[in-house]
């Protein structure tokens, strides 16, 4: 029986300041009769204060607490070993890690950087690593969706550091099992309780099942037709939509 609900964000609620039709109709009903729902998200271009904003402002009933993003499990990390970090971050969330510095970075912090992925910054990034500094990463996501279309995400430039150093990323965003089992902790359920929803087969569904959770794949945001082919465990549904995904909540 599930009795908490873990939701992507981008691509599953929105995309961009967009909400995706029938997003808002699905997740209020259970935010009214006290369901357990957070949101899990490996967005790292906008702050969480911010992606509050958005959520309250399309009319969601939602609190800081509920919001999980990779960029805090960052922070959670460096906090914890003490680690000096130089960012590859978008320039919308360097406040987020302004009690962070310190003259000899022993840790690379990559995010979507966006334009910030310039050969320069990329190569800097490779000398410390190559010099010894741990790889964190906010996940391995290889695109998401915008409103021009798909975009290259963190993935792929996580995955050439690794290449060129040799070395793996500490991934602390989705698919870490550590992040989804913080949320699911939060909620005050057991793995095989939780449903996991999101538009991302490999981060959202996968990650999810390794996990031990249950997990949802939309046909919205960045799904692709096949996608559910590469689901690689039992356990999963494939839905059109956060409302078709919810109907059986909304009693």
């Amino acid at each position: 029986m599930i009795k908490g609900v873990l939701l992507d964000l981008s691509g599953t609620v929105y995309e961009d300041d967009k909400l995706i039709p029938g997003a808002l109709e699905a997740i209020e009903p259970l935010h009214a009769s006290g369901f357990p729902v957070r949101y899990l998200t490996n967005s790292s271009r906008i702050p969480r204060n911010k992606i509050l904003s958005r959520l309250q402002g399309m009319g969601f009933t939602v609190h800081a607490e509920q919001i999980f993003t990779a960029p805090a499990a960052i922070q959670d990390y460096l906090r914890e070993h003490s680690l000096t970090p130089w960012l590859l971050i978008h320039p919308d969330i360097e406040e987020e890690f302004t009690e962070f510095h310190g003259q000899s970075p022993d840790a690379v912090v990559v995010c979507d950087a966006e334009h910030a992925f310039s050969y320069e910054n990329l190569n800097r990034a490779f000398r410390l690593l190559i010099d010894g500094a741990s790889l964190l990463a906010v996940g391995d996501n290889r695109y998401f969706k915008q409103a021009e279309g798909l975009s290259l995400d963190a993935g792929p430039f996580v995955r050439a550091l690794e290449y060129a150093v040799d070395c793996e990323a500490i991934v602390l965003g989705k698919p870490s099992q550590a992040f989804f089992h913080a949320a699911v902790a939060q909620l005050g359920c057991k793995p095989s309780e939780v449903l996991m929803i999101g538009d991302d087969v490999y981060s959202d569904i996968n990650g999810a099942l390794k996990a031990g959770l249950k997990a949802t794949l939309v046909r919205t945001g960045k799904y692709r037709p096949g996608d559910e082919g590469k689901i690689v465990e039992p356990g999963a549904s494939v839905c059109d939509d956060l409302l078709e995904a919810l109907r059986d909540f909304q009693a």
